[in-house]
């Protein structure tokens, strides 16, 4: 989508112009203008030299946005804040004068100089001068307006000007008719100078007030622009350099010392230090960074020193993604704001009409032409399409900004819309639910071993090995590892050494059964453990059993209480998975979960989230490239932050902190936004049909209640000021706070979604294609961290669309988009440690 600053806008009634102006353009597919930013997104082959000539003939000025932060930082500049205090303190300069010679004499008895209490005709000239003068001042209201009736797309600013300017000519006209008449004091009460002054005065205000709450909006994002930092030290053949952050290249060395801020992203080479990086992430506890581990800009060094080497710079570096993906989410249009949209399309126009029909009428009842005239000028200058306009996008902006300081990032504006209204979220378990890394969970030990010395052998024989289980064990809190020596691998069986003179075996149940007696009360516990999705390790020592340890993956710690958030705002959690049926039923047991579909490839995944989708509107959560399909299928997808940057792609909100309450967090916000956006419409179009029959008199024959033109001045400002006052309440909102969640109704929670018929059609949808499998035979894998490493290794292949690895088979079975040779996915396997013994 290519982005434009346009300018000239002033309502709803431009946006809708400028809208309609481009759409027609050849070539455009789709067209997003937003009035908070002055800012169009267009999506097409059209050329920008076209869609600048259709914004121009329209009557409005457009122009292609730079890239870059600077692009952000220009955009989100406020410019128009100064200059409408200037004008506007001059305009009351004027009209203080003006108010006193007009009415502080005649309503409070203020001196005046006797030239203009004795020549009345002397006085309505001054009062024309001073009004003159203020109508000049503001003159941009006359010059917009004119063009939109010139355009024929009349605007909010030809509504002022025509209230104003009407005021101001009759004022004229009756100056003329004293110059003539004898009883030029008679006429003094026909003058209408102050309210032609005051309603642009009021109108500045009001836009000045307007144009500071609209600045507030964006001061999440600007807040996350203004923490990268303006140098970086740059390090060169041993030397330190202070250099511009942005003359930072991919490769270049930089060193980061304690109350630094990181300039780019890139990665530890040496030192280490605790980083704060609350900015992106929202975690307030700084982590440790130590060398081969990724640094990200804008994050800040509490304490230590660092030499990090560039990875990712410019409009590449995360935080530059996040302001983009924040910036452009404004720039897109929401599906309620279309409700608004096709009023303020007609809005206007109907204005001038009822304005017109209303001077008529009190002509027809017998008033004079002044009264039906000032009737007719409250109807033009209470109107308001601008808090029209303004409802959706102003809310948007705000919710982004929240969304993007607590870590969720929605990409479109229709994201943050539609995640309130999810009825289902489908959750991939390995690296969403689970850590996707094992963990030790039970220490058995044997006769005459204790827990602490059972872990102490197995992470000193563990620590020989690249298995992802035996890391597991080596990096066990506490454990004492000692020096192993005649390390010995036997592929898809265990692994020996010798310490302290004695033989440490580690493997599966047949391997130490080989090296020690092991009692059937151990081996029972060993199938208990595995009905629990657990993997258990068997030890020995010397020629005698040492006991067992079991190893999962592990649960995060936030998973139960996301689950429970999204149960108790009436969402049903459904967990899709590849891993077995026990692994997953074990998982969703502990987290609540209370329907799962397991053994599914990515194409399962994607089938059944399409079925799913078809049942309610339906999210998709997930961290991997083979969750990607299943992101694109769903109505919301949903990516974990610190998954791969394919899902993150396919995806339409990120959560950076790869927490699940974040899932809970998100729809809450959507929930929140959605909810100010509907109150911001129901003012806007409740004050607009209750003033405009207020000002047309409709009331006084019932109720007597009359309006001056001067307060339906003022109370057109104060409705957008109260429009987006009320959205910047979102500031305050806690996306972390269960406590209010609401249930909604929701007829498919308890309901059973997915049957084993129909999860197996599901999969048959793409199994049936006339896709190619490979089935590869391979040793060496002991447990299900051995098939995650398999089948990403598996799926790292181009041509290769998905893979399912089983440990226990002894099998990979790949299905191929595109044809694949032998060697290349042999290759792949063997280079994970694993041993492939046939393909057919």
């Amino acid at each position: 989508m290519e982005q434009y600053n346009v300018t000239g806008m002033s309502c709803a009634a431009c946006q809708a112009r400028v809208e309609k102006a481009v759409s027609a353009v050849e070539g455009v597919e789709s067209c997003a203008v937003n009035l908070l930013t002055n800012s169009m997104g267009v999506s097409g082959t059209a050329s920008p030299d076209d869609i600048i000539k259709a914004v121009t003939a329209a009557g409005y000025g457009a122009s292609l946005k730079e890239s870059g932060k600077a692009r952000y930082g220009d955009e989100l500049k406020d410019r128009e804040t100064p200059l409408l205090i200037r004008r506007l303190a001059v305009s009351a300069c004027f009209l203080i004068a003006l108010m006193y010679i007009s009415m502080g004499h005649m309503m409070w008895g203020f001196p005046l100089p006797r030239f203009l209490t004795e020549n009345h005709l002397t006085h309505a000239l001054v009062q024309m001068a001073l009004s003159g003068i203020i109508l000049i001042i503001n003159r941009r209201f006359f010059i917009s307006g004119a063009k939109g009736i010139k355009n024929l797309s009349p605007n909010m600013d030809t509504l002022i000007s025509l209230g104003s300017g009407v005021s101001f000519v009759w004022s004229v006209y009756i100056v003329i008719l004293m110059a003539k008449s004898q009883d030029a004091a008679g006429l003094m009460d026909q003058l209408y100078f102050e309210s032609a002054a005051m309603i642009l005065t009021l109108i500045t205000l009001g836009k000045m007030l307007e144009a500071k709450s609209k600045g507030k909006t964006t001061s999440a994002l600007k807040a996350l622009m203004n923490l990268s930092p303006e140098t970086a030290n740059l390090v060169k053949d041993g030397t330190e350099t202070v250099i511009p952050a942005g003359e930072l290249a991919i490769g270049d060395i930089f060193a980061v010392r304690a109350g630094e801020r990181i300039p780019v992203d890139g990665v530890v080479i040496s030192g280490s230090a605790s980083v704060d990086e609350s900015a992106l992430t929202g975690e307030s506890l700084p982590v440790d960074k130590e060398e081969g581990e990724k640094v990200s800009a804008a994050t800040m060094s509490t304490s230590g020193y660092m030499l990090c080497r560039a990875e990712r710079v410019g409009e590449d570096t995360t935080l530059s993604q996040i302001i983009r993906m924040v910036s452009e989410a404004s720039a897109t249009k929401a599906p309620i704001a279309k409700t608004a949209d096709r009023v303020s399309a007609v809005f206007v126009p109907a204005v001038i009409g009822i304005a017109l029909v209303t001077f008529i009428c009190w002509l027809l009842a017998g008033k004079e032409a002044a009264y039906a005239l000032e009737r007719a000028v409250s109807v033009l200058v209470i109107s308001c399409p601008c808090s029209l306009g303004l409802a959706t996008p102003v809310a948007i902006m705000v919710g982004s900004g929240v969304g993007a300081k607590h870590g969720i990032l929605f990409k479109t504006s229709a994201s943050l819309e539609e995640a309130g209204k999810m009825q289902i979220i489908a959750l991939d378990k390995t690296g969403t639910v689970t850590s996707g890394s094992p963990e030790v969970t039970d220490i058995i030990p044997a006769g005459g071993f204790t827990k602490e010395s059972l872990i102490n052998l197995a992470a000193s024989l563990e620590s020989k090995s690249e298995h992802p289980l035996a890391k597991a064990i080596a990096a066990y809190e506490g454990a004492e590892i000692s020096d192993t020596t005649d390390i010995k691998t036997f592929t898809g069986s265990g692994i020996t050494g010798i310490l302290g003179g004695s033989e440490l075996a580690a493997g599966n149940l047949g391997f130490i059964t080989e090296k020690a007696a092991i009692d059937n009360a151990f081996k029972d516990k060993a199938n208990a453990l595995s009905e629990e999705g657990k993997t258990p390790l068997f030890f020995s020592e010397g020629g005698k059993f040492a006991g067992i340890i079991a190893l999962a993956d592990s649960i995060k710690d936030d998973s139960v209480q996301g689950v429970s958030e999204l149960v108790n705002m009436g969402i049903k959690p459904v967990m899709l998975t590849g891993d077995n049926e026990r692994t997953a039923s074990t998982v969703a047991a502990k987290t609540g979960i209370e329907e799962t579909a397991a053994s599914l490839m990515p194409g399962d995944k994607e089938s059944t989230v399409r079925q799913l989708s078809s049942l309610g509107k339906t999210a998709m959560v997930g961290d991997g490239i083979n969750d990607a399909p299943a992101l694109v299928s769903a109505d919301i997808g949903i990516a974990i932050g610190a998954g791969t940057d394919v899902a993150a792609d396919a995806a339409d909100i990120v959560l950076v902190k790869s927490r699940l309450t974040d899932v809970s967090a998100a729809v809450r916000l959507s929930r929140r936004t959605l909810t100010i956006i509907r109150q911001n419409l129901f003012w806007a179009l409740f004050y607009n049909c209750l003033g405009i029959p207020l000002a047309a008199g409709v009331f006084i024959p019932l109720l007597g209640w009359e309006l001056n033109p001067m307060f339906g001045a003022a109370a057109m400002s104060l409705s957008s000021i109260c429009v987006v006052t009320n959205a910047l309440r979102l500031n305050l909102f806690d996306t972390g706070d269960s406590s209010k969640d609401r249930r909604l109704k929701n007829t498919l929670a308890g309901q059973k979604l997915l049957s084993e018929k129909a999860v197996q059609n599901a999969g048959n949808e793409i199994k049936e294609t006339d896709k190619m499998t490979k089935t590869i035979h391979i040793t060496g894998m002991m447990c299900p961290h051995c098939e995650n490493a398999v089948k990403t290794a598996l799926e790292g292949i181009e041509g290769v669309t998905s893979a399912a690895a089983s440990h226990e088979k002894g099998t990979a079975v790949v299905t191929l988009g595109a044809d694949v040779d032998n060697e290349t996915l042999a290759k792949a396997v063997t280079g994970k440690g694993y041993e492939v013994t046939g393909i057919e």
